[in-house]
């Protein structure tokens, strides 16, 4: 089972997420409903978005839900986790069991089902992997991928959507649910944008979280609009001693995880480096243990996960 990713600081992605998605697609809400963390069956087995139309003839004019049907699974990963080749596979798994998970044989038919890879950075190895299976990637538009294999491999439609790649034009609120924004017309547009639904918890939702992901950004740009600085006055201006003490913690723990990665390079197992640390603590082990679950995580993701049940 992986590690969720959340950062450190308790930054609520997913629920962020899952109002971003309902922003993007407000114009056409009175076609869907939204299920957050649906579970499937009755041991914990989620999809982290269920949207079902509530008209499955009528198409989705929003960009991110042209590809929908009446039943859309979406994956959704924080820009503190990534999507894996296993991640692929499981949604998949997970859309199948959808399907067969009802009181009716057949209730819900293949046709209907989609799936929706969310990610907040270019998947590289899944998507050198799916080439290699025989996959076609095409791009529809800024940051939306289709996914589609062969006739006989291949019954769900998929499509992958990476959000540092898509249109602030067209995808602002899901696009900026990033901790790396550096574009000073993205916070200006936000802003603005902001001030026009303030009062709405969908957007007082993404924003707090785009807020705290980037309050460095966020501090240095002054035309931001009142309403943002007075709900968010707290988070711009929070003090700098806690900061610079769980800065300093961060980055000794981070030479911590760089030396037990170079010594598992060299093949040691986790009592030899526990002794060499003199590190008794099960940091240790954890640390290899989801080195192990995620190979691709460098130190910094290996840090979030470490403290992700922290929050």
């Amino acid at each position: 089972m992986s590690v969720p990713a959340e950062n450190r600081e308790g930054l609520q992605w997913h629920p962020a997420f899952y109002a971003g998605i309902q922003i993007e697609l407000e114009q056409e809400t009175d076609r869907l409903t939204f299920e957050n963390e649906h579970q499937l069956g009755t041991k914990p087995k989620e999809v982290d978005v269920l949207i079902i139309k509530k008209n499955a003839d009528q198409p989705i004019e929003k960009n991110i839900g042209r590809i929908f049907r009446k039943h859309n699974l979406v994956e959704y990963k924080s820009p503190t986790d990534y999507l894996s080749i296993d991640d692929f596979y499981k949604v998949y798994g997970y859309a199948c069991f959808y399907k067969s998970d009802t009181k009716t044989i057949n209730e819900i038919p293949i046709e209907d089902l989609t799936i929706t890879y969310v990610s907040s950075h270019r998947p590289r190895e899944l998507l050198k992997h799916l080439h290699e299976r025989g996959y076609q990637i095409s791009q529809a538009e800024a940051g939306i991928y289709y996914i589609e294999a062969a006739a006989d491999l291949q019954q769900i439609p998929m499509q992958l959507v990476i959000l540092t790649e898509l249109s602030a034009a067209d995808n602002l609120w899901l696009k900026s649910l990033s901790n790396d924004i550096r574009d000073a017309g993205q916070i200006q547009k936000l802003s603005s944008e902001y001030g026009k639904y303030k009062d709405q918890n969908l957007y007082q939702s993404v924003m707090n979280v785009i807020i705290r992901a980037n309050k460095e950004k966020f501090k240095e740009e002054k035309n931001v609009c009142e309403a943002l600085r007075e709900l968010f006055q707290d988070e711009l201006s929070e003090g700098e001693s806690k900061g610079k003490i769980e800065g300093k913690i961060e980055g000794e723990e981070l030479k911590v995880i760089d030396l037990i990665l170079s010594k598992l390079k060299k093949n040691l197992d986790v009592k030899t480096i526990e002794d060499h640390l003199e590190d008794s603590t099960g940091r240790v082990q954890a640390i290899v243990d989801l080195k192990k679950q995620h190979p691709e995580a460098d130190r910094e993701a290996l840090y979030e996960m470490l403290h992700a049940s922290d929050v």
